[in-house]
């Protein structure tokens, strides 16, 4: 490889890197969400219950998607990230990498 295509090769990668989506969790925004939203159905002692179902944080993120969809909420992806991590912070301390 000449040294011509190794630099074109690193700014190639290098604007990928940069140009990449990233999303850093808003957690006030996940409870204005939560609060307008999910209180309806839900008060703390669904997330706080010994008995709880949801078991990992990629299950809370599949539970808040699955809520979304039956009350026919209309939110982006940030959104349903922000009440996920919301509620991870809040009341379910999963490690979100699990």
């Amino acid at each position: 490889m000449t040294l011509f295509n190794k630099i074109v090769l690193t700014n190639l990668i290098s604007l990928l890197l940069l140009s990449a989506p990233t999303h850093a969790f808003d957690i006030n925004n996940g409870k204005e969400l939560h609060d307008e939203s999910c209180v309806r159905c839900h008060d703390d002692s669904m997330y706080t219950r010994e008995d709880r179902k949801t078991k990992s944080y990629s299950l809370l993120r599949e539970r808040v998607v699955q809520c979304e969809i039956m009350t026919e909420l209309i939110w982006f992806e940030e959104e349903i990230d922000d009440v996920t991590a919301y509620l991870n912070e809040t009341f379910y301390h999963f490690n979100p990498d699990k």
